[in-house]
């Protein structure tokens, strides 16, 4: 139970300073930690069958909060996108020859 419990508390302190790196529109961090909570709710998912009937009372409630703050998080953080390639200019000065000196 102390493993449940400390990995849902290390969690939610990752959903708060990704919550205070949106603020400070660092993205790319919030991103970071929002993928961090995404792991250890998915090594709770992956531990569920182990838990006792108890555990999973105190358990359940927590990771949907913090579900629910990581997705509203999640939303905040603007997707990445790609530069788009274009045609070439052409430059008029390449194609004269150089001055003969």
């Amino acid at each position: 139970m102390d493993a449940h419990l400390k990995l849902l508390a290390d969690a939610s302190l990752d959903v708060t300073a990704a919550e205070e790196a949106l603020e400070e529109r660092a993205f790319h961090t919030a991103r970071e930690l929002l993928d961090q909570v995404d792991v250890a709710l998915e090594e709770l998912r992956r531990s569920w069958t182990e838990m006792s009937p108890a555990e999973r009372g105190v358990v359940t409630p927590a990771a949907k909060e913090i579900r629910a703050r990581l997705d509203a998080a999640a939303l905040r953080v603007p997707r990445v996108t790609a530069l788009s390639q274009g045609a070439a200019e052409v430059d008029p000065e390449q194609e004269l020859e150089p001055e003969a000196s």
